[in-house]
């Protein structure tokens, strides 16, 4: 995918003039460095002291460090995935290689390498991902584990490849800010698991192209930071590990500066980027994750060096645990809005590791779980190992009293989602929220007053995910359209106008009218009730009630305005069977073993049809992770509105049976 002159001008027309002149400063930046590339400064008696305390590793579960000796011994056969692609040749990796395409990224000046543009890089996700060397940190935990040096030699051989293949300023990992951030984030947690092995120093603090790596990428990171529009959880990236690596690897003349602006940073960004409630303001809950994940880390650090850092930060971090602890669903999943391209902030565990269960472990451990918390059940490795450096928010005499939730929240008013829930652990998301974060909204999803169902953890009514980003410009905007959600549609347009892959020029504005997710005003019933002004003249508004006494669920949408044509859809997940008959569909499941049915009554007044795996146009699909898509049954009615006197009130009825 290539940018045209007008996505230029539609980008440059959602940026304040502070940000337009940052850019500039930055392009002629780029020109100057072009041609002076600098020398890291000499450094005499570095040393790497931010260890773990003695005999944490023995506080890792046996159970976790069975599952992730597998996941070391998986990839030190050259075995990994990513984005759906398995990839076979990780024991030698070639670091510019697309397997999923074919294609070498272009070797040349970082800035000239047109990595958005697929046809001459390839798919840049799959390139810039084993490059984060999330996966060595999962062999460097290994090794700290069994002591077993061939994890650190695999290690070693990796990193010393990288950073010949990869000098400062050359290629395509030169590019992302939030790449080198993770990837700095990464080499901290190496060095630190590696720590017992004899050749540790003289992979980093005692190696020159160690020390150059480092002080090109804290270079970088303080030149060009993620600026205005862009200044979403990219900056956070960019910040947790140029803190990270100034705190860990201070050994420069810029070191302390890098640290304080780092953190300056850090503390302002993540406030910005979250919600007084505690929700990430992209409205995106992977991002939600890694963030969280990013500001823990930055935590570790700053606390294994004895760097004091803001109370805010430490706030807003539980404030996020807290947030996380409330909307997960009874088997701690998430609710799946906006943007989500599985991310991680900091990788021990490695593959198959559930992210959500050990967030709240580790939120557990550093901040102290709540009575209303679900219970995690987690046993991770790198939840015993970020707790040994963090030092727990209760036991600082210094923070400011902070009222925590006494019950679990259901309506967080500031981010629009209220969650209701039922029995059989009926669990229903409810969006009637802002379209996303900053003037260009980038993760977000035209997906106003949409809905999103479970039943005991099992999508029912879905939102199908994101499946792609870069290359498929047809999928990136089937899965973050209108007609891509739970929700009504109105002539065959989204209610928010893209100008790009990650660029909204127009944005709807919602409003929740009512929210008792309780049911405490009407003897159990919980109500939900938004509207919104994507559609110009036409106002769209929807009521949402869960009955808990007869587990049925009611959607009633409005429509006030000139004659419209309306298409309202209803994603099921990938484990739904659904069998149509005129307005109603049966629907059928297995779960654990256990049959599970409901019946889906669809507004009458729409003439209704069952979509699966179609791809001219995209409809019908599920995306469960990046770069992974699978059929999945759509149900879309079709009419035409006039006012509210054609169609009156559009009603869907899902009742779950026994």
């Amino acid at each position: 995918m290539t940018m045209s002159a007008g996505w230029y001008l539609r980008r440059l027309t959602r940026m304040g003039p502070r940000e337009v002149g940052g850019r500039v400063g930055d392009a002629v930046r780029r020109r100057r460095w072009r041609s002076a590339p600098p020398d890291c400064p000499s450094v005499t008696g570095a040393r790497f002291t931010a260890v773990l305390p003695a005999g944490m590793t023995a506080a890792v579960p046996p159970d976790a460090a069975k599952h992730l000796i597998a996941e070391a011994d998986r990839l030190m056969a050259g075995h990994a995935e990513y984005f759906g692609v398995v990839r076979e040749d990780l024991a030698d990796p070639d670091w510019c290689l697309d397997p999923k395409t074919g294609r070498r990224a272009p070797w040349g000046y970082a800035f000239d390498v047109p990595y958005r543009n697929e046809d001459a890089v390839g798919d840049i996700k799959q390139i810039w991902e084993p490059s984060r060397h999330q996966y060595l940190t999962v062999l460097a935990a290994a090794y700290a584990i069994t002591g077993n040096e061939r994890y650190a030699e695999r290690v070693a051989e990796h990193l010393r490849s990288w950073w010949t293949a990869n000098p400062p300023l050359r290629g395509v990992h030169w590019i992302s800010g939030i790449e080198l951030g993770i990837r700095l984030l990464s080499w901290v947690w190496i060095r630190r698991l590696l720590d017992g092995w004899p050749g540790a120093a003289g992979l980093f603090e005692d190696n020159p192209v160690a020390r150059n790596q480092i002080w090109h990428h804290q270079r970088w990171l303080a030149a060009f930071p993620s600026r205005g529009s862009s200044a979403n959880n990219h900056v956070i990236a960019e910040a947790a590990g140029q803190f990270a690596a100034a705190c860990a690897f201070g050994w420069f003349p810029s070191s302390a500066r890098w640290r304080a602006g780092a953190l300056r940073s850090l503390e302002r960004h993540l406030r910005s980027n979250t919600f007084d409630s505690g929700l990430n303001r992209e409205l995106a809950t992977e991002y939600h994750g890694l963030v969280l994940e990013l500001g823990l880390a930055a935590v570790a650090e700053a606390d294994a060096a004895g760097v004091p850092v803001p109370e805010s930060i430490r706030l807003v971090l539980l404030r996020m645990t807290d947030a996380l602890a409330a909307i997960v669903d009874g088997r701690l999943r998430p609710p799946r809005q906006g943007d989500a391209d599985d991310g991680h902030g900091l990788v021990v565990d490695g593959a198959g590791t559930d992210r959500w269960a050990s967030l709240l472990a580790t939120g557990d451990a550093v901040f102290g779980r709540l009575a209303w918390w679900p219970a995690a059940g987690a046993t991770d490795v790198r939840t015993p190992l970020l707790a040994a450096l963090i030092r727990p928010y209760a036991k600082n005499e210094t923070a400011p009293a902070v009222i925590r939730p006494a019950s679990r929240p259901a309506h967080f008013a500031d981010a629009g989602m209220t969650i209701l829930r039922g029995p059989e652990e009926i669990w229903c998301r409810c969006d009637g929220g802002p379209h996303g974060f900053l003037s260009i909204a980038a993760h977000a999803h035209a997906d106003a007053l949409s809905v999103e169902v479970r039943h005991d953890g099992v999508d029912v009514l879905a939102d199908p995910g994101t499946y792609c980003y870069h290359g498929q410009p047809e999928w990136r905007q089937y899965f973050r359209s209108t007609l891509g959600h739970n929700t009504l549609q109105l002539d065959g347009g989204d209610q928010s106008v893209s100008g790009g892959p990650f660029l909204w020029t127009r944005q709807a504005r919602s409003r929740v009218l009512a929210a008792d997710p309780s049911g405490a005003s009407d003897e159990g019933t919980a109500r939900w009730c938004a509207e919104h002004d994507g559609y110009g003249s036409s106002v769209h508004r929807r009521r949402v009630e869960l009955t808990a006494a007869s587990q049925e669920l009611r959607v009633v949408d409005e429509l006030r305005g000139p004659r419209r044509a309306v298409r309202l859809a209803f994603h099921l997940g990938p484990a739904i069977a659904a069998d149509l008959v005129g307005n109603r569909a049966a629907l059928t499941w297995t779960r654990d073993g256990e049959n599970r049915s409901a019946v889906l009554d669809l507004p009458e007044q729409l003439s209704w049809r069952a979509h699966r795996g179609e791809s001219d146009p995209p409809l019908g699909w599920y995306s469960a992770g990046f770069g992974r898509k699978e059929p999945a049954t759509t149900l879309v009615g079709t009419g035409f509105a006039d006012g509210a006197v054609l169609l009156g009130e559009l009603t869907t009825v899902l009742r779950f049976r026994g």
